[in-house]
């Protein structure tokens, strides 16, 4: 077994996938002993880069089993693994706000960039080492995935240079066609029951000493969506109470027209509806533009729980 365990956030998209692999092979390269690992299945956007590159789904965990940890594509406490207050973490590469405490020193990355995967292709470049292809098409799907085909606020002009270099490498020829078909695949959620769908990309955030849950789902569709809203307010309650939430934010993007419409059930109704300067009515938010909850979602509503 390795001496360190890579992984990203608990309901990995596909950024934490990808980055814990291209993660680990970039360690491993430098001396290091470590194994990539997940804290969940893979979703199915993640299952078809997988398949497509021809890669095997990682090991799932929910305790690590070594002294010492990697962190990729998160930083929060509440996102890791069951026992991270219990291990070492060595290194850290994300792309998200800050909110981590250490008592020891270690390598910390964090970057404003579009994907985690977009951070380690720099480094690799930096050292010189070499990215196999089927990584390279791991990276270029998270990128992809975590820009929405560089649609999203988050895209940088590193990430618009990278995904054009990572194309090369695996061979990908059009990267709109296959970006599109990577996005549409985890887009049916006809066959999703309800807690699927809050729970398939969920975060855990703490806003003035409660705790929040924001969920989101791609679609191409959101009405059939919101069809299902009366079952999906069963999930969320029931979900509030047992995990002791005091609010659930369920974002659901239209990844075609860059829009989104958010279900919210919990307390502090009123100050969820000011971060984004709309009314709640009937538990729902339009969220015209918004798609990216790192930096359309998770900001305003920090400054609103001030």
């Amino acid at each position: 077994m390795a001496k360190e365990l890579v992984f990203g956030h608990q309901n990995p998209d596909t950024d934490a996938i990808a980055a814990a692999i291209a993660a680990s092979y970039y360690l491993n390269e430098k001396g290091m002993d470590t194994e990539a690992v997940a804290l969940g299945k893979p979703n199915d956007e993640t299952n078809f880069a997988l398949n497509y590159f021809g890669v095997d789904a990682l090991r799932v965990i929910t305790k690590a089993d070594t002294k010492e940890v990697v962190l990729v594509d998160h930083n929060e406490t509440a996102q890791s693994v069951a026992n991270i207050d219990d291990v070492t973490v060595t290194h850290v590469f994300d792309h998200h706000k800050i909110d981590f405490k250490t008592s020891a020193p270690l390598f910390y990355h964090a970057e404003a960039l579009g994907s985690t995967s977009t951070i380690l292709y720099e480094f690799f470049k930096k050292d010189g080492i070499e990215i196999p292809t089927k990584i390279a098409g791991l990276m270029l799907s998270a990128l992809i995935s975590d820009t929405l085909l560089l649609k999203s606020p988050t895209t940088t002009d590193v990430d618009r240079d990278v995904i054009g270099k990572l194309a090369k490498i695996t061979g990908v020829d059009d990267v709109n066609d296959f970006g599109l078909d990577l996005l549409k695949a985890g887009t049916d959620l006809s066959k999703k029951t309800e807690k699927e769908l809050i729970d398939g990309d969920a975060k855990t955030f703490k806003l003035a000493g409660k705790t929040f849950r924001i969920g989101q789902v791609n679609t191409v569709d959101i009405p059939s969506v919101l069809a299902r809203k009366d079952a999906l307010k069963v999930a969320i309650e029931a979900e509030n109470a047992s995990e002791g939430f005091n609010g659930f934010l369920f974002v659901i993007t239209d990844i075609l027209n860059s829009n989104s419409k958010a279900l919210y059930f919990g307390e502090d109704s009123s100050k969820v509806a000011a971060a984004f300067q709309k009314e709640l009515v009937d538990n729902l938010i339009d969220l015209p533009g918004v798609v990216s909850r790192k930096k359309q979602v998770v900001p305003p509503l920090t400054d609103s729980f001030k």
